[in-house]
């Protein structure tokens, strides 16, 4: 099957007009606020030389931080406020999606609206101004008249500039909850869909290369006088903005959104629970790619309505446990504290995703390596890698605790390229998950934690406040408790990462409820 032939073209301009529409609707949005907020900003500044300065550095200070840290920043930030407002006011708001994505990347818009627009003022030639004050205008109507119809063309310059900054930085609000271009990204690192990371960022160059045109030609009209050019800048730039004033339908009371984390399992999870709940049905759909805690904050007010996690992340990351408990009692005690939070544990899958280490079974074998345990003698000599979290976690540090363990060198990767790394010896350990089908893919093989430093990990799945008295969602979802054993979810995720010549996480969710379903 050839690349262009290949199906998933298909299921990629299948999702365009919404990820698309979405990501016109935050970008826009947030340029607009950020042009709102830059522009009086540096007129009023222009000529003060200690406010300039202090504004252009706050700006680009801001530019200096990673935006995908700018958009998470948000969200715990208006997560905060919104209970304030909720506590003192009455009136609640969500933290979850657009409202953080529109203002990071207002924020992320305004050093070059800014830097601009105070250049292009002060390019403005003195006598000019002198010949304002000379025919009677005031210092408003100098600026309006004269000024700014001079320093136009460098502002639009900023403004283009702004416009391809944030249509680029859109891509990384997935993780926030906003759907957008990046959707495609996020989904195609983590399940090896290269077909929906290459129409992710084209689609997004595409979008930022058509709007810089047609804020370029704004520019040119603006240079040449030409009005015509303006015109047609402006009917384009109008016809996005246009689109982003579609109303949304609302949610109705049957609507579920089904959460999913940034790994393949998780999609394919979302995208099982979601082909149950419609065969119930209910109005389904998935909200992908969310941060750890960006997920749990979500389902708590109510922006999603059930996901699934995994109890040792709950255990560590919600509940900042480090001690490790037998199995039944970590869920006994989750289910307690979960419900103090008004969140339901509906159940488990039947299956655990925890993490272990993970090296190549030839090497493994040939030095005899069978547990952590035979691996600390010779952790020194080797180099280790794991996901951009592990090693802060409390897993790592107990499993340092319980067997000594100091590697050479440690790196963090994308987790699917461990997997990758680790048959190749780019690194000789890896902190793997244990129902993940690359195990299996690479001929690796999983150490023995005999000193149980890892506690349990049992997917299980979770409620809103909101559904737990919702008797028919939990019919939808009762089907699949105890179903899912860890050899169908490593199959499932060997399928999902392309093991089986490139399945989407739908076409893998269908595989796996066939095989479940007739137990």
């Amino acid at each position: 099957m050839s690349f262009l032939s290949d199906p998933r073209w298909g299921e990629a301009l299948a999702h365009l007009p919404d990820y698309l529409g979405n990501h016109i609707r935050v970008s826009v949005t947030a340029l607009a606020l950020g042009l709102a907020i830059s522009l009086p900003l540096a007129i009023a500044v222009r000529n003060r030389p200690l406010p300039r300065g202090a504004l252009l550095g706050l700006a680009s200070i801001v530019q200096t931080v990673p935006g995908l840290a700018l958009l998470a920043l948000f969200y715990p930030l208006l997560l905060a406020l919104a209970a304030l407002s909720l506590a003192w006011f009455g009136v609640g708001f969500s933290a979850f999606g657009f409202l953080p994505a529109v203002l990071a990347l207002a924020l992320y818009s305004m050093l070059p609206v800014l830097r601009n627009t105070i250049t292009g003022l002060g390019g403005v030639d003195p006598a000019i101004r002198e010949a304002a004050q000379g025919v009677g205008m005031t210092p408003l109507q100098s600026l309006f008249q004269v000024e700014l119809p001079l320093a136009l063309p460098v502002m639009m310059a900023g403004i283009r500039t702004a416009a391809v900054w944030v249509i680029g930085t859109a891509t990384l609000s997935t993780p926030i909850g906003q759907t957008s271009l990046g959707n495609y990204i996020f989904a195609g690192l983590q399940t090896q869909n290269w077909v929906f990371v290459l129409f992710g960022c084209l689609a997004a160059a595409v979008l930022a290369l058509a709007v810089d045109q047609l804020l370029a030609l704004i520019e040119a009209g603006i240079r040449n006088r030409s009005r015509l050019r303006v015109l047609a800048g402006g009917v384009g730039i109008a016809a996005l903005v246009a689109a982003t004033l579609v109303p949304q339908v609302a949610r109705s009371p049957t609507s579920i959104i089904v959460g999913a984390k940034t790994f393949a399992e998780q999609y394919v999870l979302s995208a099982l629970m979601a082909q149950r709940l419609r065969a119930a049905g209910f109005s389904a759909s998935s909200r992908e790619g969310l941060g750890s805690n960006v997920i749990f904050e979500a389902l708590a007010a109510g922006d999603i309505d059930v996901y699934v996690d995994y109890s040792g992340t709950l255990w560590a990351n919600q509940f900042h446990r480090t001690d490790i408990k037998p199995r039944q009692e970590l869920l006994a005690e989750l289910k307690t504290r979960l419900a103090r939070q008004n969140i339901t544990l509906l159940g488990e899958l039947g299956f655990e995703n925890a993490y272990a280490l993970v090296m190549p079974r030839k090497r493994a074998e040939a030095l005899g390596i069978r547990g952590i345990a035979d691996l600390a003698a010779h952790a020194g000599t080797m180099s280790m890698a794991a996901d951009y979290e592990f090693f802060s976690r409390p897993e790592w540090a107990a499993l340092q605790k319980a067997y000594g363990l100091k590697f050479r060198t440690q790196r963090q990767m994308q987790p699917d390229f461990m997997y990758a790394a680790a048959a190749s010896g780019e690194v000789d350990i890896i902190a793997g998950y244990t129902s993940d089908g690359l195990i299996a893919k690479y001929d690796l093989v999983v150490l023995d934690d005999s000193r149980h430093a890892i506690p349990p990990y049992d997917a299980i799945v979770l409620l809103a406040p909101k559904r737990a008295r919702d008797e028919a969602l939990r019919a939808a979802l009762a089907p699949l408790l105890g179903r899912i054993d860890i050899a169908s979810m490593r199959a499932a995720n060997l399928r999902a990462a392309g093991g089986d010549g490139a399945s989407s996480p739908d076409a893998v969710a269908r595989w796996l409820w066939e095989k479940i379903g007739k137990r």
